[in-house]
């Protein structure tokens, strides 16, 4: 009798997991035991776009037990993540066609479209059930049609992008602003907890990328009027670390300044002491920027200063400072 029921229970478990894999929604694991749980959970997660962010969060992924399917466009940025045990996928659709969730982290819209509706995309070969993250900043109308076409193939997409920074990523401290219906976030957060402190559902799929381009609207913003303080109190005669310790105790303080500081020397560990290397880069922040015109423009919103930060940072990308990182501003407005 004792065999009969331990083959019950196998089957039953079998069952479980085959279920959520092929169709049935992922919040059904809730349903199963503690072991089921764990097994279906740790079955192979796909991660497309192993840039600046994206290689720190697929690490992260790896480090909670997750089996990792990745791909790149680049070659040699999935070399570190197949020595760290990752499988590598030719193709985003050759990712789609061997896991139920994926993770996507990708420069920009087109980026997107292309990894998702192209004839070797995501959604050419994905599962039925799939449940699809997308953590790139895009255009929330584009983050609505890639949406819709998932839900014709009868997966589930949902916009999570993030906010932190590269330190962030690597600590695994992100905030994800997640658009999407309620019933699947309980299942997007399993994942997204184990890459970020802060898992927050916005609303509608679209609404993750409308909190995040007013996000990096006010961050432009802040690290302009950073980078002019800083500039104007060293022109003054104070000392940058003083100046700063000043400003992150006083009323001004920001984000750009205690976290982010754009002048080199100030803080350890930041891209402004790494010759403005890795980060944010001002092409991606120049890009935010321009989403968030967009977004005022079709919204009939004043404003007026994000339109000269995008301004500026259009200006930056054309006179060498697109692949520095975003606080190169510093640089840019201590030269002027």
């Amino acid at each position: 009798m004792a065999a009969m029921r331990a083959i019950g229970a196998q089957k039953v478990l079998r069952t479980a997991v085959a279920f959520c894999g092929t169709g049935g929604r992922w919040g059904i694991l809730r349903c199963f035991s503690v072991s089921s749980q764990q097994k279906a959970s740790m079955t192979p997660i796909g991660f497309i776009g192993l840039g600046n962010m994206g290689g720190h969060m697929a690490k992260n992924l790896l480090k909670q037990g997750y089996p990792l399917v990745v791909h790149d466009v680049y070659p040699e940025a999935v070399t570190e993540m197949q020595d760290l045990g990752a499988s590598v996928a030719d193709s985003a659709a050759d990712v789609a066609e061997k896991v139920d969730r994926i993770v996507t982290m990708l420069p920009s819209s087109p980026n997107v479209i292309e990894a998702y509706n192209s004839s070797n995309g995501i959604l050419s070969t994905i599962r039925k059930g799939a449940l699809l993250i997308d953590s790139s900043t895009i255009d929330p109308s584009v983050a609505k049609e890639v949406a819709a076409q998932a839900e014709k193939k009868g997966a589930v997409y949902m916009d999570a992008p993030v906010s932190g920074g590269v330190n962030a990523a690597r600590d695994a401290l992100l905030t994800f602003m997640v658009g999407g219906k309620a019933e699947e976030f309980d299942a997007a957060k399993e994942l997204l907890q184990c890459m970020g402190k802060n898992v927050v559902n916005t609303g509608p799929v679209g609404t993750g990328q409308a909190a995040k381009i007013c996000n990096n609207m006010m961050l432009g913003i802040a690290m302009m009027g950073t980078s002019e303080t800083m500039n104007l109190g060293i022109r003054l005669g104070l000392e940058p670390k003083m100046l700063a310790q000043i400003l992150n105790s006083s009323s001004g303080r920001s984000w750009s300044s205690d976290t982010y500081n754009p002048v080199p020397g100030v803080m350890e560990g930041v891209p402004s002491s790494n010759q403005y290397k890795g980060g944010f880069s001002t092409t991606l922040m120049t890009k935010d920027l321009g989403l968030a015109q967009s977004a005022a423009t079709h919204t009939k919103s004043a404003t007026p200063l994000g339109s000269l930060a995008h301004q500026i940072y259009r200006v930056m990308c054309s006179k060498g400072y697109s692949l520095k990182d975003f606080s190169s501003v510093y640089q840019f407005l201590k030269e002027e």
